[in-house]
């Protein structure tokens, strides 16, 4: 069975990791720690989505297993 997969493009803000490593930009979805994402928040209810991080774009993709995989 081949399952067809619509990858969703989600858009991050860039920033300067130099000059604040360790904060998320303000519009960001935070969960109650307030800091990681969930990959539900990520994906969304999509086995995949595209992300645009400069200017290059990457496919984040869970698998059957619960994986996930990160391509260029």
């Amino acid at each position: 069975m081949s399952l067809a997969l619509h990858p969703t493009t989600l858009s991050l803000p860039s920033r300067d990791v130099r000059r604040d490593a360790g904060a998320l930009p303000a519009a960001a979805p935070r969960n109650a720690d307030g800091g990681a994402l969930e990959s539900t928040e990520i994906l969304r209810g999509q086995k995949a989505v595209e992300i645009k991080h400069n200017g290059l774009t990457y496919r984040l993709q869970a698998t059957r297993l619960g994986k996930l995989i990160l391509t260029k």
